[in-house]
């Protein structure tokens, strides 16, 4: 009988702030990625993916960036792993998630009935990074539900990572979104994502380089998500601001609460006002409009 090629799990325990970073850095590298509060009280978090053993280059490259990008260095660990034993833990770490009054994102191994009156949002618990764990997704789907009543046609998810933000944006408002990232591993899951709940005909996943990704070219939005890191916000501010629709808003995450005043300021230059900032936990999550 043919044997399965070993597998080994490979983590890194972080602070939150550089959790997106470390995620971006497994997916690269891993077939599946999950995410888990390591220590509530000291706001770390333990991010880990399965690969099979061995060196991986992708996986040092990918740990590379994460380090610059977040300003975070960190040490990896390595661990012989059964694949049957990391799903049911991946389980076990991914129950139902209820945010604001009308989300619900569930991970495929739960069977419960769908909650009356929320969306709920489907992920393969095995691909569940963006989980709506972390206190930036949540904060924008909060975010999404304070500003739905200006039913926006033209919406971006930029950076969309699973693809949760734009599967919100589509189940609540009907409407059409463009889902961009640089990375393709996050594009295929988020296409799967969509497809999972029946949103392939309004979320349309495409590959780019922020702003230079040809499918947001020449184009304007009316509503635009972006949870990145608060420099890259800082640095898009001007890109941000030429393709947003005059009374268009974005949604902005990813950032700390000391980061705040700086990515404002940075949106404020090219004209954005600040609507509100909503908090989850460290993290907060602010709303501009043109």
């Amino acid at each position: 009988m043919r044997r399965a090629a070993p597998l080994e799990t490979v983590f890194v325990t972080v602070p939150a702030l550089a959790v997106p970073a470390y995620e971006a850095a497994m997916a690269d590298a891993c077939v599946a990625v999950g995410m888990f509060i390591a220590d509530e009280a000291a706001g770390t978090w333990r991010v880990e993916g399965v690969k099979a053993a061995g060196d991986s280059p992708e996986l040092l490259a990918g740990l590379a960036m994460a380090e610059l990008a977040s300003g975070v260095a960190a040490v990896l660990y390595r661990e012989d792993t059964d694949a049957d034993g990391w799903l049911a833990r991946v389980y076990e770490g991914f129950p139902e998630q209820l945010i604001g009054r009308r989300f619900a994102v569930r991970g495929t191994h739960v069977d419960d009935l769908e909650l009356p009156g929320r969306f709920t949002l489907w992920l393969d618990a095995g691909l569940a990074f963006g989980s709506g764990e972390h206190g930036s997704t949540r904060g924008c789907l909060r975010a999404l539900e304070r500003v739905a009543y200006r039913r926006p046609a033209r919406i971006l998810d930029m950076g969309c990572g699973s693809g949760i933000l734009a599967m919100g944006a589509a189940s609540l408002l009907k409407r059409r979104v463009l889902a961009v990232d640089i990375d393709p591993w996050s594009v295929r899951v988020a296409r799967q994502n969509a497809a999972l709940n029946g949103l392939s005909g309004l979320v349309e996943c495409r590959l780019g380089n922020g702003w230079h990704a040809p499918s947001v070219q020449g184009r304007v939005f009316d509503l635009v998500f972006a949870n990145i890191l608060a420099r890259p916000l800082c640095l898009m501010a001007g890109a941000l601001a030429s393709h947003l629709a005059v009374g268009g808003t974005a949604i902005l995450a990813g950032l700390l609460d000391t980061q705040v005043r700086a990515v404002v300021a940075a949106h404020r230059r090219q004209g954005l006002r600040l609507e509100f900032v909503l908090g989850e936990g460290t993290w907060r999550t602010l709303v501009l409009r043109a």
